[in-house]
Order: C-alpha cells, then sequence, then structure tokens
C-alpha cells in the first residue's frame, strides 16, 4: 500500500494499553510532517494508564478530552478526592489505572494536563470530538456532556451535523452500532466512529486511521497481532433508524 504526502493520523480510545499504543505507532512510523491526534480516553481499564498518559504528554501530539479523562478530573477537585465522583470513576474502570500509578505521585500532575485538553478540533474539512455533537443544537450552546458523553442521539441523526467536514469519534465501541462487526469502522452521516475496543474481550483492536490516504492500521491488544487495511475494506455504514432499537435490545440481553 502506497503512502503520499503529509498525513494525519487519529488514534481511538487506548484505554491503558501502552504496549499495543507503541506497537501501533511503530508500524504507522509518523514523520515530522505528519500529525497526529488522540481522540480521549487514554485511560481506565487497561493495565497501563500511566504510561500511555506520559507518553502523549510528552510526545505533543493533539489529544482531546474523553468522557474516561472527565471521570478523573472530577474525582479530584482541588487536588484531593471527592468520594461520590470516585467511587463511579472507580466503577468505571478507574481502579486499573489508580493500579498503575501506584505511590509514584504523579498522577495529580497528569491531571493538571487533562485540565487543558479540548474537548474538540476543527481541521478544517475534519472536526474531531471524543463522542459526537447533538445533532439539534448549535456547537456554542454544547458542553462538555455532549462532546465527551454523547451517544444515541448523535449516532441516530438522519444528516450530516456539518456540510464541509466529516466527524471523527471514539467513545462508542463500534460493534455495539447496527451490523458492525468486531474491529470495524462504523459509518454514519456524516461521521466515522473509530474505537473499535481495545479493552474489549469480544475485540481487542485499538485503531490509527490515516485518514489522507484512508487508511487504517491496527493491533490487537490480546493477540498482538497487527494489521493495515483500506478504510473501505473495514468500515460498516450504519442505518441510523436501526440504532435506538439496536441499542434498547444490547441492554435488554
Amino acid at each position: 500500500m502506497s503512502v503520499t504526502g503529509q498525513r494525519r493520523i487519529i488514534i481511538g480510545d487506548v484505554h491503558g494499553h501502552y504496549k499495543a499504543l507503541i506497537t501501533l505507532l511503530t508500524a504507522i512510523a509518523p514523520g515530522q510532517a505528519d500529525q497526529v491526534y488522540f481522540l480521549g480516553d487514554l485511560i481506565d481499564r487497561g493495565p497501563d494508564s500511566l504510561h500511555v498518559v506520559d507518553f502523549v504528554q510528552q510526545s505533543g501530539y493533539g489529544c482531546l478530552l474523553g468522557n474516561h479523562e472527565q471521570l478523573m478530573i472530577d474525582s479530584f477537585p482541588n487536588g484531593r478526592p471527592f468520594s461520590p465522583a470516585l467511587q463511579a470513576w472507580l466503577y468505571s474502570g478507574g481502579r486499573a489505572t489508580v493500579t498503575s500509578y501506584g505511590e509514584t505521585g504523579i498522577l495529580l500532575d497528569h491531571l493538571d494536563w487533562m485540565k487543558t485538553l479540548p474537548t474538540h478540533l476543527d481541521l478544517g474539512d475534519l472536526w474531531l470530538v471524543h463522542a459526537g455533537v447533538h445533532p439539534l443544537l448549535p456547537i456554542a450552546a454544547q458542553s462538555t456532556q455532549e462532546f465527551c458523553w454523547i451517544r444515541d442521539e448523535f449516532h441516530s441523526s438522519t444528516k450530516p451535523y456539518f456540510e464541509d467536514k466529516l466527524i471523527i469519534t471514539g467513545h462508542t465501541i463500534t460493534f455495539t452500532l447496527p451490523k458492525v462487526a468486531p474491529g470495524e469502522i462504523a459509518q454514519g452521516c456524516g461521521w466515522l466512529g473509530i474505537d473499535t475496543g481495545a479493552y474489549h474481550p469480544k475485540s481487542g483492536w485499538l485503531t490509527g486511521l490515516d485518514i489522507d490516504n484512508q487508511l487504517v492500521h491496527q493491533v490487537n491488544t490480546q493477540t498482538a497481532a497487527t494489521r493495515v487495511l483500506q478504510l473501505d475494506e473495514v468500515s460498516t455504514r450504519i442505518d441510523p433508524k436501526q440504532v435506538l432499537a439496536h441499542r434498547q435490545a444490547l441492554l435488554n440481553r
């Protein structure tokens, strides 16, 4: 597969899988002219959140705020634990993150960095956000709640939010959407979803999307397998009218 020109590489939810992340970036081999962006959820559930955050912070790559970073931020207002938020974070995967930091003493330093992360990035023809946007609200009326947490309202929208921008998101594991298989990219109305479930036992795929060359780079956190596929080989277009019923069926299992 030939690769040409400056690349924009967008990486989905890493969730503490440092070894897989390094394998992925080694395979992609970003050059000085390339731009790399993380969609948030660097932490939680996987074994090595500390090193993921440290690497991304030191790399200078772009990174968005994810809902798991927000959970961690909410757990330590004023630098001290706040029990209700802390318990919610620990229940949502934060225990693995706390374990990875141990007694290093740098959790609060990383927390300060997380507080500086943007909720979205406008790259002209691309618009990066962790979860999505509310289809009925202007951008100025939306908040961290929409940008970091939204699911069904966004995925079930039947028309693109932007006329001239493709939205790229993480947050929702793609195989939880209608007819999308584990490891596949989800295509909606004006958006791509690239959280392929790095932490999930049903998938394990961590994805880096070279959007300019339409290439999908993946590494599996369970098997260490790697692959590079054309975007159209590994993407499935969802029917937005099926999203709500599909989600309800999953919840009822």
